[in-house]
């Protein structure tokens, strides 16, 4: 038996700050023309894949921010992605900036959603692992304001059974967290996929661009194999208003082993035919959950954030 569904990751140049919407909206259509072409059933788009990744630019102008937000999804300028899901018959994962206003005043989030191949969302995923700070930083040499812009994410990590497997999400700093795939291998999670915007330097000090990409990969290749997933990571990339972001877009199978990768930084179409069945074998075995896990050991995970050394002599 096998469950193949081809999947696509649609890697995605960068997007100036001068860059409008329509046009950018223009290159994912033209990525998702070029997947179908190759047979690409479901494809990922990269986070914050409608905008320049605004977060490192600081404004107190919650106006001018707000710019940066979709309050509907899908929108006038977004409709068209949808329409091309139904035309193509191919689900897409999308992160943006999402905006909406409930009892509690008006809330922002870093959210990926899911549609599915008739263009109907079928999941919503809100960022949970925000990195950055929330004020200007004077000692940096650019800003990650995520932590600014957004709220943590509410919605945790759901699981969904559509287009023939059990499908979850995450964003960029999630990728980085155990947690983040266990949370979903315990609801049987399939695919996981995920967007990234990440820069090829550590503002925080210096740290090899090729050891940030073996970051990259080794964090989402550990996620495949410690749940017996299929992982889908997708990089906007580029020299992005004068900001170099790393590529490296992967598709990396259950066994951990990447199966599909980006070559250039720009706007790429990565393919893999994914088994879904190709889960069972660490499902059932090593990473046989119910057999071999120890929850009662496990506590400290969730009954604490930061870590506790043993007092000193």
């Amino acid at each position: 038996m096998a469950r193949i569904i081809t999947l696509g990751g649609a890697q995605m140049g960068p997007i100036q700050l001068a860059d409008s919407r329509e046009a950018v909206i223009k290159r994912m259509l033209d990525l998702m023309a070029k997947a179908h072409a190759k047979g690409v059933e479901l494809i990922t788009f990269p986070e914050l894949a409608l905008t320049t990744f605004f977060p490192r630019w600081y404004h107190k102008d919650w106006d001018h921010v707000d710019e940066w937000f979709d309050a509907e999804m899908p929108g006038p300028t977004t409709q068209p992605l949808f329409d091309a899901a139904v035309k193509y018959g191919m689900g897409f994962y999308l992160g943006y900036a999402e905006k909406f206003e409930d009892q509690t005043g008006i809330r922002r989030f870093n959210t990926s959603i899911l549609a599915d191949k008739s263009g109907q969302i079928v999941g919503k995923y809100r960022k949970v692992h925000l990195p950055g700070h929330v004020e200007y930083d004077d000692n940096l040499p650019w800003q990650h304001l995520e932590k600014r812009y957004f709220e943590v994410g509410d919605l945790g990590w759901p699981v969904w059974r559509t287009m023939g497997g059990v499908m979850g999400m995450a964003l960029c700093n999630d990728r980085r967290w155990p947690e983040t795939y266990r949370v979903m291998g315990l609801q049987g999670v399939e695919l996981v996929m995920l967007g990234y915007n990440t820069p090829t330097g550590n503002s925080r000090g210096p740290e090899a661009p090729h050891l940030r990409m073996m970051h990259n990969h080794m964090s989402m290749q550990m996620g495949a194999y410690q749940n017996g997933t299929w992982v889908v990571g997708v990089a906007k990339a580029g020299s992005e208003d004068g900001f170099e972001l790393m590529g490296g877009s992967v598709i990396v199978a259950p066994s951990g082993e990447i199966v599909a990768q980006a070559r250039t930084v720009g706007d790429e179409v990565i393919v893999a035919d994914a088994d879904l069945d190709a889960c069972t074998f660490n499902k059932t075995t090593i990473f046989n959950f119910a057999a071999h896990r120890r929850p009662e050991h496990y506590g400290i995970i969730t009954n604490q954030a930061g870590a506790t050394p043993p007092p000193e002599d």
